[in-house]
């Protein structure tokens, strides 16, 4: 039977944006999903911007439904899934993967959990927009792409960032995004658990790599596989910067080292 894969999706994007790293996966003989948000199925990146900014329904989505939601898909598997997500995404695999839920997790830029503060400044300026503060928490955010151009696609050709946000960009949830900074971020950091793998990237903005470092220095070593790895030159755009498959490789390579190959 081939493993299967849960893709647990970031805020900001649509959840197509994992479509070529599904088709990565299945080629490998992986099983695969990418189930989108809550209030975020939609056949394109366009229509959920056309319901901007007036979805109230997305608007009081929080963090703590998002998880339990894929806490749901990937509780509905006959055995433990493998789970990779994408900054907020790799939060919320980091956070399932501290519940005992996966076989494997893979947080690729993740956003940190509760306890690992995010200080720097590039986040700082790349992200506090999407709190909200000031603003109705009845509205969405949407990433202008300006914004887009620092957070998600610097040191890409202008072209291609902005065929990006037409492609991937969607409205979000403020709450869900303060929720990031509350106990629905929180894991254990000294409780075992299942193989976890965290990426980063030299270029990112929004979770620049020292960040993820920290992440990553949090998890007290008990005996716990847990692994850092930081990559030349990626973005936060990492899943469909081009050179992307350098990156599934090294992922398709260490879940076969954890004896999950398809």
């Amino acid at each position: 039977m081939s493993k299967q894969i849960v893709f647990v999706t970031g805020a900001f994007v649509i959840n197509k944006c994992w479509d070529e790293w599904e088709a990565y996966f299945r080629n490998k003989g992986y099983q695969t999903i990418a189930p989108p948000w809550p209030y975020k199925d939609a056949s394109s990146a366009a229509e959920l911007r056309n319901r901007q900014p007036n979805d109230t329904d997305l608007a009081h989505l929080t963090l703590e439904q998002v998880v339990n939601h894929y806490a749901n898909v990937v509780k509905s598997f006959p055995e433990k899934p493998i789970i990779i997500g994408h900054s907020l995404g790799g939060l919320m695999t980091q956070i399932l993967i501290n519940r005992d839920l996966g076989a494997a997790g893979v947080a690729i830029h993740s956003v940190p959990p509760q306890g690992v503060f995010p200080y720097e400044f590039s986040f700082l300026k790349a992200g506090w927009k999407a709190l909200g503060l000031f603003t109705s928490l009845r509205k969405t955010y949407l990433m202008s792409l300006k914004d887009w151009q620092y957070a998600f696609v610097n040191d890409m050709p202008l072209e291609e960032q902005k065929a990006s946000w037409e492609k991937f960009t969607i409205p979000e949830s403020k709450t869900v995004a303060r929720g990031g900074l509350t106990s629905a971020a929180r894991v254990d950091f000294n409780k075992p658990h299942a193989p976890l793998l965290l990426t980063a990237g030299s270029t990112d903005n929004i979770i620049p790599a020292h960040l993820n470092r920290r992440n990553f220095r949090a998890y007290h070593q008990n005996g716990s596989v847990l692994e850092y790895k930081e990559f030349e030159g990626r973005n936060h755009f990492v899943l469909g910067q081009p050179g992307w498959e350098g990156d599934a490789d090294f992922v398709y390579d260490w879940l076969v080292k954890q004896g999950l190959q398809a």
